[in-house]
């Protein structure tokens, strides 16, 4: 039945490596029978034994050693080859004394040569070792791909086999060994272990092992679960209890070595929605009739590591390489080439799922800047359509007429609503997972990732305060904490180098929590706090000189603590009106730098000089979608009237503009999103004219000083000369005008005061400046 050979001599080549995640532990579970008994004897001048090679196919293939019974050395016993690997002993009269025959696949797992002498002692076991396997994962493949067959081999019945051949052998991971079946030889690679004792109740209270270290002995009540090798040539039978033989995830693979923080949640939703399924029994999942997933679709904003997430994906499956294309790269200069260049991604899939079906090996397609190249049909406007036939193309390969049910395709954009839509329907990109900022636990993850390297190498200093850092980072993505990190370890270097020589003792140096603090001042988030416009804006601070200064603030603080803290409330609209010059936008200002939200943005129209109408649009459009990121936000829209272009004469407003904000101050965020509009104007009338008004829930009206005692105030609280003096002020002002009662704006009046103190006579000039503005 077998070649002659001495064994199966030559070890095998080209052998890969496949697993999954498995089931573990056996619901029919009885006691095994105690561990085999044996003399265990001292090797006589164990380091004499030299390696040769196996004798006969018939001991090559039981995965026994072959050794002489001059050797001292009992029969069917277990030996430790160099304190490291063992194996069941087999007699054979045609083993020499003083060497132990290998067969070639046992050689290459050990890494010997012929001749080459080797340490042998007897194996003993202890009674606290978990010494029986529970389970054990199996990868199978041919050991000669060119006698590779199309037949379907049940995994029930491969099981039985192996465990009727090598009963009550010691295995381990990583261990290669040979199983003949039906006449064909398969080349078996251990990929993992659950080993138990006696004591355990259960055998899957053990745990899964693929150390190498971890020993384990076959018995009758082992699971045993086969895998497809990785060349994917053996086909096996889908079964309802066991895993699928072509697991799609690598077994070697660890979560926490992803290198990615903050995103524990979404690899959840990513695990069930994308991949559950296929790792799930293929017969349970025949019964249930449905198909996996095909398309998973990343969108977030730049630099929270979608891409990153897309490459990790690909190292963790158990699959084809991952075809990686840019969006841009796809589209061509010639006719019929796009269209073409997204067929060749799904030629390899497609041949191998018409050969294999649903045996076929994953295929996956990452698209990074998706919406660079599937846009909405039609919104080109370029005359060709070749945009279109690639979106057409693309549709027609993820889920036309031909269905794949091996691709998995995983798109990246920073700009979802510009994608088509029928790419976003179930069938194409059906799981959408929103890759946002990470939150205060996930930016410290973000920061031990990024500094786990210097903590292991001793070059942080230990005043640094991980939690401390991790508040300070408010709305900062993975890709600027990562910047962080780097510019507070370029202030430490820079401490290190007096000219262009570098400090002796560089070798101790630390990065230390004031070089991070250092490094805030200098790394902003792109989505954070606007502090500099608005502080613009409050630059002088708000002057209390009256009760309704407090009111105000009173209930802008009350809206925020509503949209903060109540659950129901998601969108909070606010109108603050009044004259020009009446401290609408400080108060605005002021109210949403007291809350501490996390994204604050203020829409001036001093942003938008110069802008065409679609730009103004795009502008307003980005600030919204921009405070759609963060769970608690607040956009200040200054000057309502003014971002409409409102002028009293000729075209009086841009229409366009005006159902742009329409839209979005009624527009509700999106789901676990809550935002705050603080909008002014000076010019209510025009807005209600304009049907503005109506968009608010709520308004404020912030009036001008009203009386001789509020002007009084202002100078008190701006420490203008002394209290004799001013009443002085307030009194002339008062004969002037011939009332007590004002209607002057804060800023005009600031103005007057700032303008007063650099005259040689201040109390006449601002008398006379204050008169003016009120005539």
């Amino acid at each position: 039945m077998f070649s002659s050979g001495g064994g199966f001599g030559k070890p095998s080549q080209g052998r890969g490596g496949s697993s999954g995640l498995f089931s573990m532990g056996n619901s029919n579970y009885s006691a095994p029978p105690p561990p085999p008994t044996y003399q265990q004897q001292p090797l006589q001048n164990s380091s004499a034994y030299t390696v040769i090679n196996c004798p006969n196919n018939m001991i090559a293939l039981s995965n026994k050693v072959a050794i002489s019974s001059r050797n001292g050395i009992p029969d069917n016993s277990f030996i430790i080859i160099n304190n490291r690997f063992v194996y069941t002993t087999m007699f054979s009269e045609e083993i020499p004394p003083r060497t132990i025959g290998f067969n070639g696949t046992q050689r290459s797992f050990l890494n010997l040569s012929l001749n080459e002498p080797i340490n042998v002692q007897a194996y003993r076991l202890r009674k606290e070792d978990r010494f029986y396997i529970g389970s054990m994962n199996l990868e199978i493949t041919f050991r000669n791909r060119n006698k590779a067959v199309n037949t379907k081999f049940d995994q029930d019945e491969l099981s039985t086999h192996f465990i009727r051949n090598f009963n009550e052998q010691m295995f381990q991971p990583t261990q290669a060994l040979l199983m003949e079946f039906k006449g064909i030889i398969f080349e078996i690679l251990i990929q993992s272990l659950q080993c138990f004792n006696l004591v355990d109740v259960e055998p899957s209270s053990g745990n899964e092992s693929k150390d190498v270290n971890t020993k384990g002995i076959l018995t009758t009540k082992t699971q045993i679960n086969f895998f497809k090798g990785r060349d994917g040539l053996i086909q096996l039978k889908g079964s309802t209890t066991r895993p699928r033989a072509d697991a799609i995830i690598r077994p070697d693979f660890k979560f926490e070595e992803m290198g990615i923080g903050g995103l524990d949640n979404e690899f959840t939703q990513i695990f069930r929605r994308a991949f559950a399924s296929r790792i799930f029994p293929p017969g349970i999942v025949e019964k249930l009739g449905i198909s996996h997933v095909k398309g998973m679709l990343l969108y977030g904003p730049p630099g929270t590591g979608k891409t990153l997430i897309a490459r990790k994906i690909g190292n963790m499956l158990n699959a084809n390489e991952p075809k990686i294309v840019n969006g841009p790269e796809i589209l061509s200069k010639y006719v019929g080439s796009s269209e073409e260049n997204i067929r060749n991604l799904f030629k390899d899939a497609e041949t191998e799922y018409k050969s294999k079906g649903e045996e076929s090996s994953l295929h996956i397609i990452i698209f990074d800047e998706l919406d660079s190249v599937f846009k909405q049909r039609g919104s080109r406007g370029d005359g060709t359509g070749v945009a279109d036939n690639v979106v057409n193309q693309l549709l027609a390969k993820m889920d036309g007429v031909d269905q794949l049910n091996n691709i998995l395709v995983i798109g990246m954009t920073n700009r979802r609503d510009l994608i088509d839509n029928a790419l976003l329907r179930p069938g194409r990109f059906e799981v959408q997972v929103e890759i946002s900022l990470p939150d205060e636990p996930g930016r410290k993850q973000i920061l031990l990732i990024h500094t786990k390297k210097m903590k292991n190498n001793n070059m942080l200093n230990p005043d640094i305060d991980f939690d401390e850092l991790a508040k300070l980072t408010k709305n900062f993505s993975g890709a600027e904490i990562e910047g962080l990190v780097k510019s507070a370890t370029s202030f430490q270097i820079s401490k290190n180098i007096v000219g262009t020589k570098i400090n002796k003792d560089v070798e101790k140096m630390q990065i230390c929590r004031d070089d991070f603090l250092q490094a805030l001042n200098e790394v902003k988030p792109a989505f954070g706090v606007n502090e500099e416009d608005l502080e613009l804006c409050v630059r002088g601070g708000i002057i209390h000189y009256s009760s309704t200064i407090e009111q105000i603030l009173r209930d802008g603080s009350r809206f925020v603590k509503q949209i903060a803290e109540d659950k129901n409330t998601t969108l909070l609209s606010v109108l603050m009106y009044g004259p020009d010059g009446s401290g609408k936008t400080a108060l605005a200002g002021t109210i949403a730098l007291r809350s501490k939200f996390p994204f604050i943005r203020l829409i001036s129209p001093n942003e938008m000089i110069g802008m065409t109408e679609n730009a103004k649009i795009g502008y307003i459009d980005n600030a919204f979608r921009d405070a759609y990121k963060s769970p608690l936000n607040i956009l200040v829209v200054d000057d309502l009237e003014s971002i409409c272009d409102y002028v009293p004469i000729g075209p009086r407003f841009s229409n366009n503009v005006l159902q742009c904000l329409k839209s979005y101050l009624k527009r509700v965020p999106p789901k676990n999103k809550r935002l705050l509009i603080l909008s002014t104007t000076s010019s209510y009338t025009v807005l209600r004219q304009m049907e503005l008004i109506k968009c608010f829930t709520n308004k404020i009206p912030v009036p001008n000083l009203s009386n001789i005692t509020e002007l009084q105030a202002v100078m008190e609280k701006m420490n203008f000369l002394d209290e004799e003096k001013r009443q002085y002020i307030v009194n002339q002002v008062s004969n002037n005008l011939g009332t007590d009662k004002l209607n002057i704006g804060i800023k005009s009046v600031v103005s007057n005061v700032n303008t007063a103190r650099f005259d040689d006579d201040p109390i006449n000039e601002l008398i006379d400046l204050m008169s003016e503005i009120q005539i």
